[in-house]
């Protein structure tokens, strides 16, 4: 093959505020999964840059769980429909799809001989259904609730019996197969958030938005006590999950806390206080084997520690919401991957251990819609929030002072030798050197929509929605029209010129990227032809002979300069979701990146 996968990062839960995020644990305790958007997220729980996606579903994904037999997932989206797909093989083969109701899946329980599933939701006539996994034929009927079923567990052991928890504040309890309605548990003010029955099924935990925590007999459903006396937690309780051996519970809450339960002593254990910030609030956990994990309203996926309860043990970031730009830049001999997404957030990636984070401060509050790396090592960004800022990779935090308000809202920008950068705006464009404004071409007689300085020259080169590329010069803190346009073959997306100077390469509206020779007077150099649907971003191999381009019909392509009929191409680099941005770590390795939120690390080999 000439190209294949070399690493994923992958992307955060994708959580909302008053909403519990579910985390499925497999039954061998190596790996944990989430959903995020339309994909379902599989990470190695000991080395959680050890991920696989699953992007099957056209909707988005809400709960994933698997099969106590560990060979398969079932998961389930906003649109009611359940697929169950195989975890052995890299393809995810899917064995059987369902639609159980009309409406949002919330939670999914297996019994344990991987037979029978319950699932759960939002449907219109009824919130439950329970059936043989192969088959699809129901065994039993989820009734006694008269709103939306937040949660669903079955109980792990003969004889089998299935909980459930809602939005009518109550939890109702089941006895089966097939499974009949016996009683509903009104003990909680609040929704019910979260139901979970213990590994050895002695017992059973509700959870809910009124703080509370109640233990019940997992086989006659008689209750047995309130954790924690009155109340578990100062806020609404998300999740819960049972330790290995039954004889304790982790809960998550909105009180910025999760909490270790002794439930046989019905004392806390620990209590691990996350923050201050809205942000700390825990939405999500999972207690697998000796690691407990917990989710925060920020995304970020916190490792435990029972023996420092104050800090966690390590701290899984990224970005939970859509990718829109990339750069890679080589710091002290490590070479760095820098993201920016929709949120405005900006994480940065060493890309040989995926260890990452983001940078300290307030930064960007809208959308980052372009990066680059100048000479002085800063990260110039410029985002939705009308704002172009210079960050320095070595200090790695955002100062106040290096944010430049624009007049109207940048697109794109680039950077070029002696401080320089070039803003392209909605209608304008704007010379900048050693961050400041100097110069603005406030209409230029057509909508510039991106923008490339020529490496180690003074050319600038703007696309346009015109179908042209016009070309500027640097002269002193001003920007010349070298009276210069150069043809696409459709509206600009972008442009880029090749490290050494010698081409410019444009991609269009049109599927088609053009390639210029600098040398020959920008003469027409060559056309490639391939993309099935708009190109949007592009970049060149440091060996000058190859550049990728990226495009909505969810592929890449690696093109080599001299002949337009040799490429390699990689379908489905992001399956389901268009291709955002690209960028090369050295002349073998591809990075891209998508609105799934993760960033691929690709080795490309050529003939």
């Amino acid at each position: 093959m000439p190209y294949e996968i070399k690493k994923v990062f992958a992307s955060l839960p994708q959580v909302e505020r008053g909403v519990s995020k579910i985390l499925g644990g497999d039954p061998k305790g190596n790996s944990f999964l989430y959903a995020n958007g339309k994909c379902v997220v599989i990470r190695n729980i000991d080395n959680p840059a050890i991920a696989d996606i699953y992007t099957e579903h056209a909707h988005q994904v809400v709960v994933a769980k698997y099969a106590p037999s560990g060979f398969y997932i079932a998961s389930g989206d906003v649109s009611g429909k359940l697929r169950i797909w195989d975890t052995t093989q890299k393809e995810h083969l899917l064995k059987y799809e369902y639609q159980p109701f009309a409406g949002k899946i919330k939670d999914i329980a297996w019994t344990e001989d991987s037979k029978r599933i319950a699932v759960v939701g939002e449907g219109r006539e009824k919130f439950g259904a329970v059936f043989l996994w192969d088959s699809g034929s129901s065994v039993g009927e989820i009734t006694g609730h008269n709103k939306v079923i937040n949660s669903v567990d079955l109980k792990q052991t003969r004889p089998y019996r299935l909980a459930t928890g809602s939005d009518d504040n109550c939890a109702a309890f089941f006895e089966g197969p097939p499974f009949k309605f016996k009683f509903t548990i009104s003990d909680h003010t609040r929704f019910v958030n979260c139901v979970r029955f213990s590994p050895d099924g002695n017992r059973f935990a509700t959870a809910s938005a009124d703080g509370q925590i109640f233990i019940y007999d997992g086989k006659t459903g008689e209750k047995i006590c309130c954790l924690g006396g009155n109340k578990a937690h100062d806020g609404g309780i998300y999740a819960i999950s049972w330790s290995p051996d039954s004889s304790q519970l982790l809960s998550a809450s909105g009180d910025k806390t999760s909490k270790i339960w002794d439930v046989g002593a019905n004392s806390v254990v620990n209590t691990f206080n996350m923050g201050s910030n809205v942000l700390d609030q825990q939405l999500g956990c999972l207690w697998q084997k000796d690691h407990l994990l917990s989710v925060s309203l920020s995304g970020y996926i916190n490792y435990l520690d029972k023996n420092n309860p104050s800090k966690p043990l390590r701290v899984i970031k990224g970005h939970s919401k859509s990718i829109q730009c990339l750069t890679v830049h080589k710091n002290g001999g490590k070479s760095y991957i820098y993201s920016g997404s929709h949120d405005g957030h900006i994480n940065y990636w060493d890309s040989e251990t995926g260890e990452n984070d983001g940078f300290f401060g307030k930064g960007h509050t809208n959308q980052v819609s372009r990066m680059a790396v100048d000479e002085m090592d800063q990260l110039v960004s410029c985002s939705m929030d009308d704002t172009v800022r210079y960050t320095s990779l070595s200090k790695k935090d955002y100062s106040g002072l290096d944010a430049i308000k624009m007049d109207v809202q940048p697109k794109c920008l680039a950077v070029g030798p002696g401080g320089y950068t070039v803003v392209v705006c909605i209608g304008q464009i704007i010379l900048m050197k050693d961050k400041k404004k100097c110069f603005v071409i406030d209409d230029p007689g057509y909508e510039p929509e991106a923008v490339a300085v020529q490496p180690g020259g003074s050319t600038v080169a703007v696309g346009g929605l015109d179908g042209n590329v016009h070309l500027y010069s640097i002269q002193g803190m001003s920007l010349k029209n070298a009276e210069r346009t150069l043809e696409a073959k459709g509206p600009v997306t972008d442009l880029a010129y090749s490290h050494d100077g010698a081409f410019l390469a444009v991609c269009d509206a049109n599927k088609v990227v053009t390639v210029f020779s600098v040398a020959d007077g920008y003469a027409e150099h060559n056309v490639f032809y391939g993309h099935h649907a708009k190109i949007v971003c592009i970049a060149w191999s440091p060996d000058n002979e190859h550049f990728a381009s990226g495009g909505m019909d969810m592929m890449v392509y690696v093109w080599t300069l001299s002949d337009a009929e040799t490429s390699i191409k990689i379908p489905d680099a992001h399956r389901l979701h268009h291709v955002s941005s690209l960028a090369w770590l050295d002349e073998h390795t591809l990075i891209t990146t998508s609105h799934d939120a993760s960033v691929k690390e690709w080795s490309i080999s050529y003939k």
